[in-house]
């Protein structure tokens, strides 16, 4: 069995003595793992990070087994990025729920896409938002879409605050009022407004974070599904931006 397809990485661990186990997400075999023969030597560890973008060849005897594969690398994104941590932050947690968060081989272009389009950005600026827009549309690609159209309670359009944690349907300022310390907020740029604070993609990731643990990884395909908790690199992001909102830009 073989094929050949472009991926992005989402993990690396190391395997034996000198072999890497490397999970890719391509777009038309899905998240895909394999073994690459001297992962752990040095040229292969400059390009087996996180976000790297490669040419992937695959090959097993059997379609179920593990198999091997040979990687090209293309793009290394995380090296644009090695003096800006909260980038770097950004682009392990990407892969991280990524690859927690889908089924082993299920094709899923759209959210290949969507990663790719998260990682080729160029400003620094729009990676926190675009961040949090990601997730919400990898929410919505599974499955479990956030409803920002109008209020849940008397179909306002304007002044959209808050969230349901139960049914992901947004909830006007005047409705949302008496029930406010049940409610998620709901960041403005989410709504179309231009601009953001640290506090907002904060209110973001714990509103996507949600949905993430309620409906995503306590599904038996997630990687999380056990602890029904965040990735360990998707908490970082959190911790990062929580000390962000506090101490200010």
């Amino acid at each position: 069995m073989e094929w050949m397809d472009e991926a992005i990485l989402l993990s690396a661990r190391p395997h034996g003595e000198t072999a890497a186990i490397v999970t890719l997400l391509t777009p038309q075999h899905g998240s895909h793992a394999g073994l690459v023969a001297g992962g752990q030597g040095r040229r292969a560890q400059s390009y087996l990070q996180p976000g790297s973008y490669v040419q992937a060849r695959w090959r097993a005897r059997l379609l179920d087994h593990l198999g091997n594969f040979s990687l090209e690398p293309i793009t290394v994104y995380a090296a644009a990025w090695l003096d800006n941590p909260e980038v770097l932050a950004i682009i392990a947690s990407a892969c991280a729920v990524t690859e927690a968060s889908l089924p082993e081989r299920q094709p899923m272009p759209g959210i290949y896409a969507g990663l790719r389009a998260l990682l080729s950005l160029t400003d620094v600026e729009l990676w926190a938002p675009a961040y949090v827009k990601w997730e919400v549309g990898l929410l919505k690609a599974l499955g479990y879409g956030l409803d920002l159209r109008c209020c849940a309670v008397n179909g306002d359009t304007d002044n959209l605050s808050h969230v349901s944690p139960r049914t992901g349907r947004a909830v006007s300022a005047k409705a949302a009022e008496p029930y406010k310390n049940k409610l998620l907020c709901l960041p403005g740029f989410l709504c179309g407004e231009s601009s953001w604070t640290a506090e907002d993609i904060l209110q973001g990731l714990e509103l996507t974070g949600h949905f993430l643990v309620r409906h995503v990884f306590a599904h038996s395909h997630s990687r999380m599904w056990q602890t029904s908790e965040l990735p360990p690199a998707r908490e970082r992001v959190l911790e990062f931006y929580s000390k962000t909102a506090v101490s200010g830009p």
